[in-house]
């Protein structure tokens, strides 16, 4: 039997399927469609959806696998990215991503009802994002708040309903047990509130129109699955203490495997429960889109060549594409830090390694102060990560040498949760 994994990234979606032994056996993807301005538009993730799944079933035909191989199916979604649909999964409102901010009378109604501190406070918090859209449908057409996995999940199942703990985090679900507090009541309608449940719960079977659609056995189970960020850890790392995984993607992304809880919201800094362990971890503004900004593919190649990355740059940098931080700083205002530009691009280049590196280093130096583990491996995964002398100079910063993992699609890690889901039984 095979499990196929769908990753709804930022620039695309990418599925994967691997056997029962985790091996991968195949692979596809397809671009998101063009969105309008302003307004995203989640039935086009959707449609990306079901192109990326069609290569993928054509694919596995053409490898020698028959869609009756399929037998489940999880996904991942970019953490606190959500739409408002009616009972039907039809969109009523636009689409909120995961960087929206500038939500402050939202934030303020949250203060007055959450804990403090709490990660759903502040102007660009996920629960922030679900107010502002409830504010939107004036019409009060919603019957369903739902994270970008859930709202995929939901229309391959024909019900909305269901999330996953990982990916209602952020709302402000509660990560040992999944409830929603009694506070979120005040705020939100809780007929909107969907079920989070533990990740590789079994959700239903396919409906029988996408099983008719992709010509799929009606018995393919879809399972709760994770965000972005922990199917990538799930893809690239063992599940052993010690443990990390940095993710540097558009995004950086942190995440530590400890026996030990961690949350510290008022810093970005939080846990999610994999089976016994917890991973713990943040996620910062700065990363590969701040490169992608200011040079292309070709540029950072040649320009990297001309940097000496066994030494600091004297240019003292937070490298962000615009205001806002979430780790190791929590700070919906932090603005950018890139002056001054010297004139040489690659001296430039080598001053936003630089301080790229060093937030990464920031990071897991907050996990240690408030009481986790020093990582004992770190692996890493993303586009940015294959850079060699990005990587010797993260090497300088952490003080170890982070190393490639082999497997570095989130896509994978999503087609594992159901493999895991079976190995460890209902503690996950």
């Amino acid at each position: 039997m095979l499990s196929l994994g769908i990753d709804i990234g930022t620039s695309g979606v990418r599925t994967a399927a691997v056997d029962d032994s985790g091996d991968v056996v195949s692979f596809a993807r397809a671009d998101h469609l063009q969105q309008s301005d302003g307004r995203i538009d989640a039935t086009l993730w959707w449609d990306a959806v079901g192109t990326c799944l069609d290569a993928q079933l054509q694919k596995l035909e053409s490898d020698g696998y028959g869609r009756d191989d399929i037998g489940r199916i999880a996904i991942d979604g970019t953490s606190g990215t959500m739409v408002l649909t009616d009972a039907d999964l039809n969109p009523v409102t636009r689409a909120l991503m995961y960087d929206s901010k500038g939500f402050d009378a939202e934030a303020a109604r949250i203060a007055r009802h959450a804990p403090d501190p709490h990660m759903t406070r502040g102007s660009g918090s996920a629960l922030a994002r679900a107010l502002r859209l409830v504010e939107e449908d004036t019409d009060h057409r919603a019957a369903h708040l739902l994270h970008q996995a859930d709202f995929v999940a939901a229309k391959l199942i024909g019900r909305g309903g269901n999330s996953d703990v990982m990916n209602a985090l952020k709302t402000g679900v509660e990560p040992d047990t999944g409830h929603w507090p009694d506070w979120i009541g005040s705020l939100l309608p809780e007929r909107l509130l969907p079920q989070a449940h533990s990740i590789g719960t079994c959700l239903g079977e396919i409906s029988g129109e996408i099983a008719t659609r992709f010509k799929l056995p009606g018995s393919v189970m879809v399972h709760a699955g994770t965000t972005d960020s922990i199917a990538a850890f799930l893809a690239a790392a063992p599940l052993e203490n010690g443990v990390a995984v940095t993710s540097l993607g558009s995004t950086l992304a942190i995440k530590l495997l400890s026996e030990k809880r961690i949350d510290v919201p008022n810093m970005g800094l939080y846990s999610h429960r994999v089976g016994d362990v917890w991973l713990v971890g943040g996620a910062s503004n700065t990363g590969g889109r701040v490169l992608r900004h200011y040079f292309s593919d070709e540029e950072l190649a040649a320009l990297s060549e001309k940097i000496d990355s066994e030494h600091d740059t004297p240019l003292d940098y937070y490298p962000l594409v615009e205001p806002g931080e979430r780790f190791p700083t929590n700070d919906p205002t932090l603005k950018p830090r890139l002056s001054p530009r010297p004139s040489d691009d690659a001296e430039f280049l080598h001053g936003i390694f630089d301080g790229i590196a060093r937030i990464e280093a920031r990071c897991y130096q907050v996990i240690s102060d408030f009481g986790g583990n020093r990582p004992e491996r770190i692996l890493s995964v993303g586009g940015s990560a294959k850079n060699p002398v990005f990587t010797r100079i993260r090497a300088r910063h952490l003080g170890q040498m982070p190393e490639p993992a082999s497997r570095t699609e989130a896509a994978i890690g999503a087609a594992m949760i159901p493999l895991i889901r079976h190995s460890q039984g209902s503690r996950t």
